[in-house]
């Protein structure tokens, strides 16, 4: 959530950020200055009537003390007058507070300088590339049709079990992805992550907190009666730990990591682009996150920017970073780099991680701060990167690696999966 100030001090500098996502309900920005025009309005309203009632109150016991009863009845009534004003004036400032808070939430997050300006997927800038890609043996296939050579993945019995896009792994399939989460968290941690494992569902707060409420309910599974909603990513749960905590400047920055299933509904995804594992229901995902100084956080995202890029190297698969473009943002993201990784049977690039800053926007939805130097409380900033998710992971490695002998594993892999070949 934006900050007010920030608004307050530059709406037409902000109007211009909003317009590099290609935000165009601008206006917003006017109706929740105007919204806080009111609310200081009434603030000032209700403050000025209570402290007449408190003077007020105050001169009662004096005129008693001195026996002036009747003056001291009249204070009396003057009172009651004054307290009957205090109840409609705090119900209105009640109501404008939360129509300045729901008009808030709609405004994105403000994108950095450094994002690139364009409107669509196509604008997106490639940063680098790394790896290499494969020549694939003549008879290759996609992995759709490697999973049931090899019967590692079962999407009908995963179909009978819940429904379409929820897969069933098996025998060395499931083997696979123990073996990745695994490995995903080891990097992980002895890059100094804190691991965690957190709860697959979170309340209502936990969603709005790092922005999936109210932009993203209609992706997210939603427990009706509990009011609990499933996990897109344990980026939410995860950052939502310290939610309503102020830290120690010293503790700065945590740097945390979690392994947990994701769940999105992915409404109005058709075609062949999400055929096999290209798009799920559900999947697994190893997450990083971070709550820093906000003097570091750009040069924090860079860090986790380029441990990302070490995790996919050591998995020797053929990889791109995109610089995403003010269009193809995230509402609540300020800069995001996208890892990309080369499908060789199906001749195209899939998304396997998004690392993203979101500057101040989420902690100030969960109000995690800290005191600085000067004892003065700020936001801390918060940043998160799939570190990775597996399923198109998993695509690429069986596709890029098939052979007559089978699916070759990289050398990173072996010990985990207990093995260096799928046949």
């Amino acid at each position: 959530m934006l900050q007010l100030q920030v608004l307050r001090q530059n709406p037409e500098w902000v109007k211009e950020k909003l317009a590099v996502k290609y935000f165009t309900e601008t206006g917003l920005v006017d109706t929740v200055l105007a919204l806080d025009d009111q609310r200081k309005k009434l603030q000032l309203e209700f403050d000025t009537n209570q402290s007449k009632v408190n003077s007020a109150s105050k001169e009662i016991g004096g005129l008693m003390a001195k026996g002036q009863k009747e003056e001291a009845e009249n204070k009396k009534k003057e009172v009651a007058a004054l307290k009957e004003t205090l109840q409609p004036i705090s119900d209105k400032l009640a109501e404008t507070e939360k129509q300045l808070q729901d008009e808030l939430v709609k405004l994105p997050n403000l994108p950095s300088e450094k994002v690139p300006s364009g409107r669509t997927p196509a604008d997106n800038v490639v940063v680098r590339e790394g790896g290499s890609k494969p020549q694939l043996p003549k008879g290759a296939v996609p992995h759709w049709d490697i999973i049931k050579t090899y019967d590692i993945v079962d999407f009908e019995t995963g179909a009978k079990i819940t429904g379409s896009g929820f897969p069933l792994y098996k025998g060395k399939g499931a083997k696979l992805q123990r073996a990745l989460i695994q490995y995903f968290l080891d990097f992980n941690t002895a890059a100094g992550y804190t691991e965690y494992l957190p709860p697959f569902m979170v309340n209502e707060a936990s969603a709005y907190g790092t922005g999936q409420l109210p932009d993203k309910e209609g992706q997210m599974y939603h427990m009706q009666t509990d009011n609990f909603y499933m996990i897109p990513t344990s980026e939410v749960p995860v950052t939502n730990i310290y939610r309503d905590e102020i830290l120690k400047a010293e503790s700065l920055p945590l740097k945390m990591t979690a392994y947990s299933p994701c769940f999105r509904r992915e409404a109005g995804s058709f075609g062949k682009d999400v055929r096999g594992l290209n798009r799920v229901h559900q999947f697994d995902k190893v997450e990083i996150v971070q709550l820093v100084h906000p003097d570091k956080s750009y040069a924090v995202h860079e860090e986790m920017v380029a441990h990302v890029e070490r995790l996919l190297s050591s998995l020797e698969l053929p990889y791109r970073i995109l610089a995403l473009c003010g269009g193809d943002m995230s509402f609540t993201s300020a800069l995001t780099y996208d890892f990309e990784v080369y499908s060789a049977a199906q001749e195209r690039w899939l998304e396997v991680s998004s690392v993203s800053n979101f500057e101040a926007y989420q902690t100030n939805r969960m109000k995690i701060r800290f005191k600085d130097e000067k004892g003065k409380t700020q936001l801390v900033h918060s940043l998160n990167g799939s570190s990775l998710a597996l399923p198109r992971i998993m695509a690429c490695l069986l596709e890029n690696n098939q052979g007559p002998e089978g699916i070759k594993l990289p050398a990173v892999l072996h010990s985990y999966f207990g093995g260096a070949v799928i046949s």
